[in-house]
């Protein structure tokens, strides 16, 4: 797969709706053509201390920000049509079904690749297959762990050495 987007939300609480964060990456031919981040203020609207923990966001951070279709509507355009891509896609796309559910969105009928599961079957012999470990086997440095668009970008690398 040389063309796709990869994607990667953050959430406030533990409500999949609770997106607070988006990034995504945008591969067609192989290369990196577009990426994208915003934070979102989330629905529903209060940060468990174990999320802000992982990824350092709170109330100060998205307070001010766009709701999420008004995110999603500058998101939307960069897809055209391409396949998602996601570490773990089960909770990214669960994260963007039910903020869809929310606002009363339509689903778009996304396809979602999972590079978490492609992990396992071609590294296998990792100790984990987490995020980072996974971008340092497929040789990429990521940096600032949990940031919606570094997660994104990992992600992107990823697809291109496994999929």
């Amino acid at each position: 797969m040389d063309s796709f987007a990869a994607i990667d939300f953050e959430t406030a609480n533990g409500c999949r709706s609770s997106v607070c964060s988006v990034g995504v990456v945008v591969v067609r031919g192989g290369l990196v053509t577009d990426s994208f981040y915003s934070l979102i203020r989330p629905e529903p609207n209060y940060y468990s201390w174990f999320c802000q923990r992982v990824h350092g966001l709170d109330h100060d951070d998205t307070d001010g920000a766009d709701l999420f279709p008004d995110v999603w509507h500058r998101v939307e355009p960069l897809l055209d049509g391409l396949p998602l891509v996601a570490h773990n896609a089960m909770f990214d796309e669960g994260c963007l079904r039910s903020v869809m559910q929310v606002y009363r969105m339509d689903w778009p009928g996304y396809c979602f690749y999972d590079t978490l599961r492609a992990s396992r079957s071609e590294l296998p012999w990792l100790p984990n297959h987490q995020l980072h470990t996974v971008s340092k086997a497929c040789g990429y440095r990521l940096d600032n762990h949990h940031h919606a668009l570094a997660d994104a970008e990992a992600c992107a690398a990823i697809a291109l050495k496994l999929l």
